[in-house]
Protein backbone atom coordinates (compact mmCIF):
# COMPACT_ATOMS: atom_id res chain seq x y z
CA UNK A 1 0.00 0.00 0.00
CA UNK A 2 1.60 3.48 -0.88
CA UNK A 3 1.40 5.56 2.26
CA UNK A 4 1.36 8.62 0.70
CA UNK A 5 -1.19 7.65 -1.87
CA UNK A 6 -3.42 6.81 0.85
CA UNK A 7 -2.84 10.15 2.47
CA UNK A 8 -3.88 12.01 -0.52
CA UNK A 9 -7.21 10.18 -0.84
CA UNK A 10 -8.21 10.34 2.47
CA UNK A 11 -7.85 14.13 2.26
CA UNK A 12 -10.01 14.50 -0.72
CA UNK A 13 -12.48 13.22 1.48
CA UNK A 14 -11.85 15.17 4.10
CA UNK A 15 -11.84 18.65 1.99
CA UNK A 16 -15.50 17.12 0.43
CA UNK A 17 -17.26 14.65 2.54
CA UNK A 18 -20.14 12.63 1.94
CA UNK A 19 -23.47 13.12 3.03
CA UNK A 20 -24.57 11.99 6.34
CA UNK A 21 -27.93 11.67 8.01
CA UNK A 22 -27.96 14.21 10.99
CA UNK A 23 -24.56 16.13 10.58
CA UNK A 24 -25.00 19.70 8.42
CA UNK A 25 -21.74 20.57 6.86
CA UNK A 26 -21.10 24.04 5.50
CA UNK A 27 -17.86 26.07 4.72
CA UNK A 28 -17.62 29.37 6.65
CA UNK A 29 -14.31 31.74 5.13
CA UNK A 30 -12.05 28.91 5.38
CA UNK A 31 -13.18 25.98 7.42
CA UNK A 32 -15.35 23.10 7.17
CA UNK A 33 -17.59 22.99 9.81
CA UNK A 34 -19.54 19.94 11.08
CA UNK A 35 -22.88 20.29 12.73
CA UNK A 36 -25.49 18.93 14.81
CA UNK A 37 -25.24 15.16 15.11
CA UNK A 38 -20.86 15.61 15.76
CA UNK A 39 -19.58 19.10 15.98
CA UNK A 40 -15.75 18.57 14.69
CA UNK A 41 -13.86 20.43 12.35
CA UNK A 42 -11.03 18.37 10.41
CA UNK A 43 -10.55 20.21 7.20
CA UNK A 44 -9.64 24.05 6.49
CA UNK A 45 -7.74 25.96 4.40
CA UNK A 46 -6.07 29.49 5.78
CA UNK A 47 -2.65 30.98 6.31
CA UNK A 48 -0.95 30.92 9.42
CA UNK A 49 -1.48 34.99 10.10
CA UNK A 50 -5.08 34.19 10.77
CA UNK A 51 -4.77 31.16 12.70
CA UNK A 52 -5.47 32.37 15.84
CA UNK A 53 -8.31 34.90 14.82
CA UNK A 54 -10.34 31.47 13.10
CA UNK A 55 -9.45 29.05 16.09
CA UNK A 56 -10.89 31.67 18.00
CA UNK A 57 -13.91 32.86 16.25
CA UNK A 58 -14.65 28.95 15.66
CA UNK A 59 -14.76 28.22 19.63
CA UNK A 60 -17.18 31.10 19.80
CA UNK A 61 -19.40 29.78 17.22
CA UNK A 62 -19.61 26.32 18.48
CA UNK A 63 -19.75 27.28 22.30
CA UNK A 64 -23.43 27.27 22.21
CA UNK A 65 -23.63 23.93 20.01
CA UNK A 66 -21.52 21.42 23.01
CA UNK A 67 -17.99 20.42 22.64
CA UNK A 68 -16.31 20.63 19.70
CA UNK A 69 -13.12 18.34 18.11
CA UNK A 70 -10.71 19.84 16.06
CA UNK A 71 -8.32 16.97 14.06
CA UNK A 72 -5.22 17.78 13.08
CA UNK A 73 -3.13 15.78 11.38
CA UNK A 74 0.48 15.80 11.23
CA UNK A 75 0.87 17.10 7.44
CA UNK A 76 -1.66 19.86 7.99
CA UNK A 77 -1.07 23.45 7.90
CA UNK A 78 0.02 26.15 9.02
CA UNK A 79 2.25 25.18 11.60
CA UNK A 80 0.87 27.37 14.14
CA UNK A 81 -2.42 26.01 14.19
CA UNK A 82 -1.72 23.68 17.63
CA UNK A 83 -0.95 26.73 19.72
CA UNK A 84 -3.95 29.06 18.30
CA UNK A 85 -6.20 26.41 19.47
CA UNK A 86 -4.16 26.15 22.44
CA UNK A 87 -4.82 29.36 23.27
CA UNK A 88 -8.75 29.86 22.15
CA UNK A 89 -9.22 27.59 24.76
CA UNK A 90 -8.76 23.70 23.06
CA UNK A 91 -7.70 20.72 25.13
CA UNK A 92 -5.15 18.36 23.80
CA UNK A 93 -6.54 14.89 24.16
CA UNK A 94 -4.31 12.25 23.48
CA UNK A 95 -1.99 10.77 20.49
CA UNK A 96 -3.92 9.12 17.63
CA UNK A 97 -2.52 7.44 14.24
CA UNK A 98 -4.68 7.42 11.27
CA UNK A 99 -4.18 3.86 9.77
CA UNK A 100 -5.16 2.25 7.22
CA UNK A 101 -6.03 -2.14 6.07
CA UNK A 102 -6.02 -2.41 2.01
CA UNK A 103 -9.19 -4.92 2.05
CA UNK A 104 -7.57 -6.67 -0.80
CA UNK A 105 -5.00 -7.85 1.18
CA UNK A 106 -6.82 -8.62 4.26
CA UNK A 107 -5.87 -10.86 6.98
CA UNK A 108 -7.51 -14.05 7.27
CA UNK A 109 -9.74 -13.18 10.43
CA UNK A 110 -10.16 -15.49 13.52
CA UNK A 111 -13.44 -18.11 14.09
CA UNK A 112 -15.93 -16.51 16.06
CA UNK A 113 -15.22 -17.41 19.88
CA UNK A 114 -18.11 -20.10 21.50
CA UNK A 115 -20.42 -17.89 23.69
CA UNK A 116 -19.65 -14.71 21.34
CA UNK A 117 -22.27 -13.59 18.74
CA UNK A 118 -21.12 -9.88 16.92
CA UNK A 119 -24.69 -8.34 16.06
CA UNK A 120 -24.92 -5.47 13.49
CA UNK A 121 -27.61 -3.50 15.68
CA UNK A 122 -30.95 -2.36 14.44
CA UNK A 123 -33.00 -1.26 17.39
CA UNK A 124 -32.95 1.15 20.39
CA UNK A 125 -32.44 -1.61 22.66
CA UNK A 126 -29.16 -2.17 20.83
CA UNK A 127 -27.82 1.37 20.63
CA UNK A 128 -28.22 1.55 24.41
CA UNK A 129 -26.59 -1.70 25.13
CA UNK A 130 -23.63 -0.07 22.06
CA UNK A 131 -23.79 3.09 24.65
CA UNK A 132 -23.44 0.79 27.58
CA UNK A 133 -20.02 -0.49 26.32
CA UNK A 134 -18.63 2.73 24.79
CA UNK A 135 -19.17 4.44 28.38
CA UNK A 136 -17.69 1.56 30.08
CA UNK A 137 -14.94 1.09 27.22
CA UNK A 138 -13.30 4.51 27.26
CA UNK A 139 -14.62 5.96 31.04
CA UNK A 140 -16.24 8.55 29.69
CA UNK A 141 -18.84 10.85 31.21
CA UNK A 142 -19.89 12.45 27.97
CA UNK A 143 -22.51 10.27 26.11
CA UNK A 144 -24.20 10.55 22.93
CA UNK A 145 -28.07 11.25 21.85
CA UNK A 146 -29.95 8.22 22.18
CA UNK A 147 -32.68 9.20 19.81
CA UNK A 148 -30.09 10.82 17.20
CA UNK A 149 -28.33 7.06 16.71
CA UNK A 150 -31.01 5.23 16.98
CA UNK A 151 -32.52 7.81 13.69
CA UNK A 152 -29.11 7.25 12.21
CA UNK A 153 -29.68 3.67 12.11
CA UNK A 154 -32.15 3.89 8.91
CA UNK A 155 -28.82 5.98 7.17
CA UNK A 156 -27.67 3.68 4.99
CA UNK A 157 -23.90 5.22 5.78
CA UNK A 158 -23.63 3.79 9.03
CA UNK A 159 -23.44 0.26 11.19
CA UNK A 160 -23.21 -0.38 14.31
CA UNK A 161 -21.77 -3.71 16.13
CA UNK A 162 -22.12 -4.93 19.53
CA UNK A 163 -20.48 -7.91 20.49
CA UNK A 164 -22.00 -10.17 23.02
CA UNK A 165 -20.74 -12.36 25.42
CA UNK A 166 -23.51 -15.41 26.55
CA UNK A 167 -26.33 -12.51 25.94
CA UNK A 168 -24.12 -9.73 27.42
CA UNK A 169 -22.92 -6.46 25.67
CA UNK A 170 -19.37 -6.69 25.55
CA UNK A 171 -17.74 -4.77 22.66
CA UNK A 172 -18.39 -2.72 20.05
CA UNK A 173 -18.06 -0.41 17.27
CA UNK A 174 -19.33 1.64 14.58
CA UNK A 175 -18.70 1.18 10.69
CA UNK A 176 -18.77 4.80 8.75
CA UNK A 177 -18.80 4.01 5.50
CA UNK A 178 -18.42 7.02 2.95
CA UNK A 179 -20.51 6.59 -0.52
CA UNK A 180 -18.31 7.85 -3.73
CA UNK A 181 -14.94 7.55 -1.71
CA UNK A 182 -12.67 3.87 -1.41
CA UNK A 183 -13.31 4.49 2.35
CA UNK A 184 -15.55 3.05 5.32
CA UNK A 185 -14.06 4.41 8.61
CA UNK A 186 -13.94 2.16 11.77
CA UNK A 187 -15.05 4.47 15.16
CA UNK A 188 -16.21 4.02 18.62
CA UNK A 189 -14.76 0.57 18.77
CA UNK A 190 -13.75 -0.74 22.92
CA UNK A 191 -14.42 -3.19 25.23
CA UNK A 192 -15.92 -3.21 28.34
CA UNK A 193 -12.64 -3.80 30.87
CA UNK A 194 -13.26 -7.10 31.96
CA UNK A 195 -13.29 -8.71 28.89
CA UNK A 196 -10.85 -6.98 27.24
CA UNK A 197 -7.62 -9.38 26.07
CA UNK A 198 -9.78 -12.18 25.13
CA UNK A 199 -9.63 -10.83 21.46
CA UNK A 200 -13.19 -9.66 21.52
CA UNK A 201 -12.43 -6.37 19.41
CA UNK A 202 -10.88 -8.23 16.89
CA UNK A 203 -14.44 -9.95 15.98
CA UNK A 204 -15.67 -6.72 15.78
CA UNK A 205 -13.07 -5.32 13.67
CA UNK A 206 -13.89 -8.30 11.54
CA UNK A 207 -17.77 -8.28 11.18
CA UNK A 208 -17.06 -4.22 10.00
CA UNK A 209 -14.04 -5.21 7.68
CA UNK A 210 -16.47 -7.91 6.10
CA UNK A 211 -19.20 -5.64 5.42
CA UNK A 212 -16.92 -2.81 4.10
CA UNK A 213 -15.76 -4.98 1.54
CA UNK A 214 -19.62 -6.85 0.78
CA UNK A 215 -20.30 -3.09 -0.22
CA UNK A 216 -16.90 -2.31 -2.91
CA UNK A 217 -14.84 0.05 -0.20
CA UNK A 218 -11.22 -0.40 -1.12
CA UNK A 219 -9.64 1.26 2.25
CA UNK A 220 -10.55 0.49 6.08
CA UNK A 221 -9.42 3.02 8.11
CA UNK A 222 -9.35 4.20 11.43
CA UNK A 223 -7.98 7.13 13.65
CA UNK A 224 -6.43 4.70 16.53
CA UNK A 225 -5.38 6.00 19.99
CA UNK A 226 -1.94 4.97 19.91
CA UNK A 227 -2.32 3.41 24.10
CA UNK A 228 -4.98 1.38 23.04
CA UNK A 229 -6.65 0.44 20.00
CA UNK A 230 -3.39 1.18 17.36
CA UNK A 231 -0.93 -1.30 18.64
CA UNK A 232 -4.28 -4.04 17.93
CA UNK A 233 -5.06 -2.77 14.46
CA UNK A 234 -1.38 -2.84 13.70
CA UNK A 235 -1.37 -6.66 14.13
CA UNK A 236 -4.07 -6.91 11.84
CA UNK A 237 -2.40 -5.32 9.49
CA UNK A 238 -2.96 -1.90 9.56
CA UNK A 239 -0.43 0.41 8.23
CA UNK A 240 0.36 3.73 9.83
CA UNK A 241 -0.74 6.69 7.52
CA UNK A 242 -0.68 9.78 9.89
CA UNK A 243 0.30 10.83 13.41
CA UNK A 244 -3.32 12.21 14.24
CA UNK A 245 -3.97 15.07 17.34
CA UNK A 246 -7.57 15.60 18.51
CA UNK A 247 -8.19 18.84 20.44
CA UNK A 248 -11.50 19.51 22.69
CA UNK A 249 -13.14 22.79 23.82
CA UNK A 250 -15.86 22.32 25.84
CA UNK A 251 -19.37 24.02 25.13
CA UNK A 252 -22.93 24.11 26.48
CA UNK A 253 -23.87 21.53 28.62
Amino acid sequence: MDVREVRDLYDQVRARPPKQMGRETAWFDGVLRHTVAYNFIDWWDFAEDRAFEIAAREAAFYAPLGDLKWKVYAHDRPANLPAALAAAGFAFEHLETFVALDLADAPTWPAQQAGLEVRRIADRTGVEDFLAVNAAAFQDTRTWNADSLTERLADPTLAIYVAYADGQPVCGGRLELNPGTRFAGLYGGGTTPEFQGRGIYHQVVAARAAEASRQGFRYLMSDARNTTSLPILKRLGFQPISELTPWRRSGAT
